[in-house]
């Protein structure tokens, strides 16, 4: 996992950090249980404050994506976290959402398109 900073972004660092560790564990680019980079080690690489990795991995872990084993480091939860799953489906909803409205704007039918999901899902394995 690469994390790449912006500082011409306007977005915090922290904010930065916690959305790119979440991006990399909702796409399973990070696996359940994995360890992370210790928040010394991450601030060293990316040359940044350590209050500034303890405030990322504190916030992914309030929304239940870690969990901080005291001494041992901070750890990927599983994909079968509640939390996890809420944003995996709310994910799920946004690109549906903007599905529909591109089918709209297309003047795609509602049969056409679920025709096309349908499809989609086949070509992926999706049973």
């Amino acid at each position: 996992m690469k994390i790449i900073i912006s500082n011409t972004s306007g977005v915090p660092i922290y904010e930065q950090i916690k959305e790119q560790i979440k991006s990399a564990i909702l796409s399973g680019e990070v696996e359940e249980n994995q360890l992370l980079p210790s928040l010394r080690q991450l601030a060293r690489e990316l040359k940044i404050s350590v209050l500034t990795t303890t405030r990322a991995y504190t916030e992914l872990e309030q929304e239940g994506y870690v969990t901080n084993v005291q001494g041992k480091g901070c750890y990927v939860l599983g994909r079968g976290s509640e939390l996890i799953r809420e944003q995996l489906l709310r994910d799920i909803e946004e690109n549906l959402s903007a599905a529909i409205k591109s089918a709209r704007r297309a003047d795609v039918s509602k049969d056409d398109l679920v025709k096309m999901l349908r499809i989609l899902m086949e070509d992926e394995g999706y049973e």
